[in-house]
């Protein structure tokens, strides 16, 4: 559960690849030379020199050698562990099992929290939404998903904005700025566990929030190695979905990563043309290299794929699309969602009707495709990616809100409490629309 921190002696990565870079490599993402520092700045009157490492870039046998060295009892990484992850406290001091004394030292050599949330929204439909500020000023969106079966899936970004450059989506309208460390993604995480009641935990995770998970795919697997494991959230591997746009030699990556996780690939429509058009980064790619990938990926895993479509009204909703969608993805084992638009402002793509949603989808079924509406949620509280961030951004006249100085978070969601049984698999129809 080793997670890379830019405050020790790895660096976080914070510089996404381009297409071309991503097809080359085999490292994963390269760190900018010039990307702006997220270390956090000295409390007052402290030195220079002297920073509090965040504590989540600890492994558990890290913190259980910190423990020793301080001559505590084994059992009190599990203690530590717990309020770290299963009951996440604001501070130090609520840890209130273990010994004071222990509480200062910890709070003397560890940041407890490098992220704070700024902004807090509610849905009528039980979505809620954060806006995350990261050390550095920039921000971040995560989302918790609620349904009828008891599910509790957190959404979360892996960049602040985005790279790709999709036409319709808000994550890359303010351009890209720098890929998340690990333990940022899995603070996202643990913002939302503080939102669900005692009883409650999140049983499923959608990488599906602000930038492209595949450009960032060391700090994105790190993170989930965090939210799986035993020692972390606890959450099954096989209730993660990570979405992505396409990107050939990562999505080979991840399939040799041999993780039980779920593979989305955003297509948005049925031919090179149009979807470079919708899709920028495509005209680099092509799909039948994605779609290729996708293959390898169902043959190295048996892991079935989820192919999603985004409805734009007028541009690929019409029924010649749907056949066109069929004939691409016949005799693959593929689930296909359709979304219906979640319009943002500043752009001038539309919503199609539902008569015209639900004959697109018949189509794709009367050809033998596994097709079903993804029903949005959180549209009263711009739960679509970047909606959120881009409406702070225009209040404010900027992302960047100026570094977090403090080692406490701000929030008032109450603490989580026992973790209860685990749920059955996620409902893919459930998610926020991107």
């Amino acid at each position: 559960m080793s997670i890379e921190t830019g405050f020790g002696e790895k660096s976080s990565q914070v510089e996404a690849l381009t297409v071309e870079q991503v097809a080359v490599s085999e490292s994963g993402p390269a760190v900018a030379s010039d990307a702006r520092s997220s270390r956090e700045a000295p409390a007052e009157g402290s030195s220079e020199k002297h920073y509090r490492r965040p504590i989540l870039t600890l492994s558990s046998e890290e913190l259980d050698q910190w423990l020793h060295s301080k001559g505590e009892p084994r059992f009190r990484l599990r203690q530590l562990l717990h309020w770290l992850y299963q009951q996440p406290v604001e501070n130090f001091e609520q840890m209130s099992d273990i010994p004071k004394a222990l509480r200062r030292e910890l709070a003397r050599a560890f940041r407890l929290w490098t992220t704070r949330v700024v902004e807090h929204v509610k849905a009528d439909d039980g979505t809620e939404k954060l806006l995350v500020r990261l050390m550095d000023g920039e921000t971040v969106e995560c989302v918790l998903l609620r349904d009828d079966r008891g599910h509790r899936t957190a959404c979360v970004s892996t960049q602040v904005g985005c790279a790709m450059g999709c036409k319709f989506c808000a994550s890359g309208l303010g351009g890209f700025r720098r890929n998340l460390s690990a333990y940022e993604i899995v603070e996202q995480l643990l913002h939302l566990t503080r939102l669900l009641p005692q009883r409650e935990r999140l049983t499923h995770i959608v990488v599906m929030g602000m930038g492209e998970p595949l450009t960032n795919l060391k700090n994105v697997l790190q993170a989930l190695e965090a939210a799986t494991s035993n020692n972390g959230l606890g959450i099954s591997g096989r209730r993660v979905t990570i979405s992505t746009v396409g990107i050939p030699p990562a999505i080979d990556r991840l399939a040799e990563s041999r993780k039980p996780y779920h593979l989305a690939i955003s297509l948005h429509a049925p031919n090179d043309e149009l979807r470079t058009q919708i899709v920028p980064s495509n005209q680099k790619i092509g799909l039948k290299a994605i779609l290729n990938a996708a293959d390898r990926y169902f043959a190295k895993t048996g892991r079935r794929v989820t192919f999603e479509y985004v409805l734009l009204a007028g541009v690929n909703d019409r029924l010649e699309h749907a056949a066109a969608l069929a004939e691409l993805l016949k005799n693959r084992t593929a689930l296909v969602n359709v979304i219906a638009y979640n319009p943002v402002p500043e752009l001038p793509y539309q919503t199609p009707s539902p008569a015209r949603v639900h004959r697109f989808v018949d189509k794709l079924r009367e050809a033998g495709l596994n097709a079903r509406v993804r029903f949005r949620k959180g549209l009263q509280i711009e739960a679509a990616c970047g909606q959120l961030r881009r409406r702070v951004v225009a209040q404010t006249g900027s992302g960047n809100g100026g570094p977090i100085v403090g080692g406490e978070m701000s929030t008032s969601a109450p603490p989580a409490g026992p973790a209860s049984p685990e749920a059955s698999p996620p409902n893919q129809e459930n998610k926020a629309a991107n």
